[in-house]
């Protein structure tokens, strides 16, 4: 599927983004690669043999062919003899700069065939000798750096992840995270295998599998790194025992479709692998919660002044969070209601949001809003602190970019309690049902007196002598795990495959 230019129609993947290589610091003390390069330099400057220089100091020719080419670490008296014997300074075989710009080539040649992440690779070594042309010698090197420069992008830092997820928000906000090339191909999927209309059921999604050419397979035994694995050799879909797993099977095997229907490769880094996380999410969603139908469904409970995300989430057996996305895809392009949408921990953690409608989410200096805390008088937070959290709640929030309405449910994990929040500027509650809610509250942050301050009394009293122990949220301030697929163990991967293949 071809995609398309249009702000509001396109695909979440990144503009393309060129890198150069970093400058490398000036090292502090010459290594055996450089020493052995300047000494070769000047005994080929003088025109002297390896054999007649390597006899004058009492070493055999192979020996010192070693050092040249920095194999072997000389030490200073065998220095000493050498500058002497090419009538030298034993400071000119010192210095850290390489002697020509071919030398320096030569060098960046060797470090790069010993540095560890290619001989993983399992490649031989080019030779590096005077027969390489100078052409050949700045094509490989340039190779292996920027090799060395995708490597290095592929381990997302936290600074990474977090710039990733702040690019991938504003290209979502810049669409009314509206996607219509997503759209259309969950329309297509679902007209292939004649769905009429109605809740997407398991034997629908066996359908689609078929009609794609693929066979979902519940197994116990996925390797713990992995939500689903695709056998694209044989053509199969492996997915967790539905009791097993804590996400409905319909959208883990709709999202693992969607990255055959969606034409997704491997990912070139993190970035271009959570795009593509959030774009299979789409799609499950848009196949599950079909475009047409959803519209013209809240187009009636926009006139009735009725529309609920309970009802959405009933009406198509989703969970509640999958609804409220849904909803923030159709919400402007179909209704022309701008949203904001909000998932957090019990205690204010933020893990997703998405918005467009003016509200302002806490935010680092990258403009990351994962892993900062809310305040605790907006919604999604004032939710916890209800009787009954089977229930949703509705609370009008004056902020300092305006007043919001937004209805939030607390949804219960294996990770803990979490609430998921969507809300609206006030001038567009009419269309809610709920918004005849009473419960209000009024938000100063960012100013420290509204919720991140103790009061006066209290710090008088304990302040100086407290000492927590922080629950520290790791995985937002780790890096990502390394891999293509970041914290996949191909090993496990490939053995399950095998394994699989030889019973089948």
């Amino acid at each position: 599927m071809s995609d398309t230019s249009a702000p509001r129609e396109g695909r979440l993947s990144r503009p393309h983004v060129s890198t150069e290589t970093a400058t490398r610091p000036e090292r502090a003390a010459p290594d055996a690669l450089t020493i052995g390069r300047r000494l070769r330099h000047v005994r080929q400057g003088a025109e002297r043999t390896l054999g007649d220089v390597a006899a004058a100091v009492g070493m055999s020719p192979s020996a010192l062919s070693l050092i040249e080419n920095g194999k072997r670490e000389p030490r200073l008296s065998v220095l000493t003899s050498l500058a002497e014997v090419l009538d030298v300074p034993l400071a000119d075989l010192l210095a850290t700069a390489p002697p020509s710009r071919r030398a320096a080539l030569e060098i960046r040649l060797e470090r790069a065939q010993r540095a560890e992440q290619y001989s993983a690779l399992g490649l031989p070594t080019v030779r590096v000798g005077p027969r390489l042309p100078t052409e050949a010698l700045e094509a490989l090197v340039g190779m292996h750096e920027a090799l060395a420069s995708m490597q290095s992008e592929r381990a997302a830092t936290p600074e990474h992840a977090r710039r990733a997820n702040a690019e991938l928000r504003t290209r979502m906000r810049e669409a009314d995270n509206y996607f219509g090339d997503i759209e259309q191909a969950a329309a297509d999927l679902l007209a292939g295998v004649g769905h009429a209309g109605g809740p997407v059921s398991r034997t629908s999604v066996d359908r689609m599998a078929e009609h794609l050419g693929f066979s979902l397979v519940h197994t116990s035994d996925l390797p713990n790194s992995t939500r689903t694995v695709s056998d694209l050799a044989n053509r199969r879909i492996y997915l967790p025992q539905p009791e097993a797993g804590q996400h409905d099977a319909r959208s883990l095997a709709l999202q693992a479709l969607g990255h055959l229907v969606l034409g997704h490769e491997v990912p070139a880094d993190y970035a271009e692998f959570l795009s593509q996380r959030v774009e299979i999410n789409y799609f499950a969603a848009a196949v599950l919660m079909p475009e047409k139908e959803l519209g013209e469904r809240l187009l009636e409970a926009k006139a009735a002044k009725d529309i609920s995300i309970e009802d959405l989430r009933d009406a198509y057996g989703v969970s509640y969070e999958t609804a409220a996305h849904r909803f923030t895809n159709l919400a402007t392009k179909v209704l022309d209601i701008p949203v904001h949408f909000m998932r957090i921990s019990a205690d204010g953690v933020i893990y997703k949001a998405y918005e467009n409608d003016g509200i302002v989410f806490p935010a680092d200096a990258t403009g990351a809003i994962e892993g900062q805390r809310v305040c605790k008088h907006w919604t999604a937070r004032v939710v916890f602190d209800q009787p009954d959290l089977s229930r949703s709640y509705q609370q009008y929030t004056d902020t300092r970019s305006g007043t919001y309405w937004c209805s939030a449910f607390v949804d219960r994990t294996s990770s803990g309690l979490f609430s998921v929040n969507v809300g609206t500027p006030y001038q567009h509650v009419k269309w809610f049902r709920g918004r005849e809610t009473t419960s209000r509250s009024q938000s100063r942050c960012p100013d420290p007196s509204c919720c991140t301050q103790p009061p006066g009394e209290l710090t008088a009293r304990w302040g100086g002598h407290a000492w927590p122990s922080a629950r520290v949220h790791s995985h937002l301030l780790a890096a990502m795990p390394p891999g293509t697929f970041p914290g996949v163990d191909d090993t496990e991967v490939y053995q399950f495959l095998e394994r699989h293949a030889r019973e089948s």
